[in-house]
């Protein structure tokens, strides 16, 4: 069946579209969240191959659930909200490393002027891109995403101490990687 989207067009029909599987419907969604979830992607990949990897699952999730989605709600919260499951999932796949608790990170606590001020997005993103896989999963879920500890330590099935552990790790880890070179 061809379909032809109007002006007239409400969001509804837009979703119907996707879910009937109309391909320039899925285009459209495409297209119009492919930077904003590839930059979700990015955050938590070591590079941007892995992030296209993470982001095209994410999409192909999208489609087999779009039908769920219920229009006159935020279509992006809702696309954001599974790209962002999508790249914990994948972190849990690839991912088995536990860290110290938070007792052997305590001294990681530092008073030094906030570097990451200092410096340009690409710096930054390379440099949360060159965390391991726990520090920059639980870096993003807890400062970019808003997670609690106790929703983080839920979802990748450590401990809130865990998380907060690996928190602390990250930034004094980001805090060392782009510190000498604003000093």
């Amino acid at each position: 069946m061809e379909w032809i989207l109007s002006l007239n067009k409400t969001e509804e029909d837009f979703i119907r579209a996707c879910v009937n599987n109309e391909r320039w419907a899925q285009q459209k969604l495409y297209e119009h969240y492919y930077g904003k979830m590839m930059g979700v992607c990015l955050r938590y990949a070591n590079d941007p191959d892995e992030a296209k990897d993470i982001l095209h699952e994410g999409f192909i999730k999208i489609f087999r659930h779009i039908g769920k989605y219920k229009p006159g709600t935020s279509l992006n919260a809702w696309v954001k909200r599974i790209m962002v499951n999508t790249c914990i999932d994948y972190y849990r796949k690839v991912s088995r490393r536990r860290t110290e608790d938070i007792e052997n990170a305590a001294h990681a606590a530092s008073k030094e002027a906030d570097a990451i001020s200092k410096v340009g997005e690409k710096e930054i993103m390379k440099a949360v891109q060159s965390l391991s896989p726990a520090y920059r999963t639980v870096f993003n879920m807890y400062v970019v995403e808003g997670f609690s500890h106790k929703e983080i330590g839920a979802k990748l099935g450590i401990t809130e101490s865990t998380s907060r552990s690996n928190l602390v790790k990250a930034r004094m880890k980001l805090r060392e990687i782009l510190t000498p070179k604003y000093r």
